[in-house]
């Protein structure tokens, strides 16, 4: 894999070479990979991968016109022909009256070093080893009946952005990852559960034989579920579900959705949306954070923001484009790959813990439904209206009691995130995250 010095290198060039050709401004960037996957099942692989490959996006302005070109062909020859086709695709586009790149005043003036990237790269009998171990593991749980097997992961890229405005920056990022996804009873009987993990570094990839047999247990805890009457019931959500209401108030503040006016919080900038008390942030820089980054893909500063602050709404996620359209700055939240131009995207996005352990808000509860696995995406992001299949277990007397599956629960994320209160065993597993979650007063339909 070429150095961040050479793709800057190569970067610049392209830079110079666009402007001459007759672009107003250009930025640009590649991304570089390499990565091995392999899965395993009964005992055997089943499949090994290792892939390599480099991407170059460029994008040109002439005046308010705009034109994005890739290509993962980096020769001299290619981007040459690939500038060409770029002044001309600019020259034939209409006009975007919110387009262009940052002024220079508005580039980070500093970028700071960030724990992204380990320099460990397995090898296949090692990650082979993880896997056998992950489901000999989850096999060896009483009940697992069948496996559909055990998969492990590494990679290593690199993103390198420049423009013409003065901008220069590289970073590197690393992840290690492995699965395991076990079935338990027979027949029809069958009910299916996994676990997995991805870290940044190796060395906080968990034991694999505990992944193995957290899914294993998790199958056979499914086994026999029941049916329950509808109603209006507490859903109390696991975090593997629980950041899924996270990632629908990101879509809700995405400064493109508000811009258009088509987000069910359009008008809700300043207001309480949760109950007070409740923190949500959003932190690019966070140590070992599966999208941390020093910059946005627009050359601007990022830093960490409290998107929700005492339950209140503080700011849109917004990149250049969409803070220009509402009249505002731009948050630092320009995300982009090689194929298109920016757009605001959260990075590492999660909820602060409260004062209840998950036990407690269970105990809490009394009755109602522990949801840890949902279905389908019937959420409204106009309206709000949310509407998900779901399994899990029934609560009874302040205890999970047993599995249940089949149900839907649906409310408003409105009301949602006003009756939500958080467990306080917030982990930081994937990009976006939460604590145990209880939401009250929510709609369930059973049998």
């Amino acid at each position: 894999m070429a150095d961040s010095a050479d793709h800057l290198n190569l970067l610049d060039s392209i830079i110079t070479k666009a402007k001459k050709a007759g672009a107003e401004s250009v930025d640009a960037l590649v991304a570089q990979g390499t990565s091995l996957s392999l899965g395993w099942r009964l005992g055997k692989l089943e499949n090994l991968d290792r892939s390599e490959g480099g991407d170059l996006g460029l994008r040109v302005f002439i005046g308010k016109k705009q034109a994005v070109v890739s290509s993962s062909d980096l020769s001299e020859k290619t981007i040459d022909a690939l500038i060409e086709q770029a002044i001309n695709m600019a020259k034939a586009a209409p006009e975007d009256p919110f387009c262009g790149i940052a002024e220079p005043s508005q580039l980070a003036s500093s970028v700071p070093k960030l724990s992204l990237s380990d320099t460990a790269e397995p090898e296949a009998e090692q990650m082979k080893a993880w896997a056998a171990a992950a489901e000999d593991a989850a096999r060896a749980v009483k009940g697992v009946t069948n496996s559909e097997g055990a998969d492990a992961s590494w990679g290593r890229s690199s993103v390198a952005l420049a423009a013409s405005n003065g901008f220069s920056g590289a970073y590197a990022i690393t992840r290690y990852s492995l699965s395991a996804s076990v079935l338990a009873g027979e027949g029809t009987s069958m009910e299916r559960d996994y676990d997995y993990a991805t870290t940044v570094f190796l060395d906080d990839l968990p034991d694999p034989a505990t992944i193995g047999r957290t899914a294993g247990e998790k199958a056979v805890g499914r086994l026999n579920p029941r049916k329950v009457e509808s109603g209006q019931v507490p859903v109390i959500f696991d975090p593997r579900c629980s950041n899924s209401l996270l990632g629908h108030l990101g879509g809700a503040i995405n400064g493109s959705s508000i811009a258009r006016g088509t987000s069910f919080l359009k008008d809700s900038m300043g207001e309480q949306i949760f109950k007070e008390g409740i923190t949500v942030v959003d932190d690019p820089h966070r140590a070992k954070g599966m999208k941390s980054k020093p910059f946005d893909a627009e050359g601007l500063a990022n830093q960490r923001r409290n998107i929700i602050e005492n339950g209140v709404l503080t700011t849109w996620v917004l990149d250049l484009a969409a803070a220009r359209q509402l009249g505002l700055e731009s948050t630092g939240h320009a995300s982009r790959g090689t194929g298109g131009p920016p757009s605001p995207s959260l990075s590492n996005f999660h909820m602060e813990p409260g004062a209840l352990s998950q036990a407690d808000l269970i105990k809490e509860t009394g009755s109602g439904f522990y949801v840890t696995e949902m279905m389908g995406m019937g959420v409204n992001g106009v309206t709000g209206d949310y509407s998900r299949g779901a399994t899990g277990f029934w609560i009874e007397n302040g205890e999970l009691a047993f599995p249940v599956s089949e149900l839907t629960i649906a409310g408003n994320l409105k009301d949602m995130f006003l009756q939500l209160t958080p467990a306080s065993d917030l982990e930081f597993k994937y990009a976006t995250n939460a604590p145990t979650i209880r939401v009250d007063g929510m709609t369930m339909a059973g049998k």
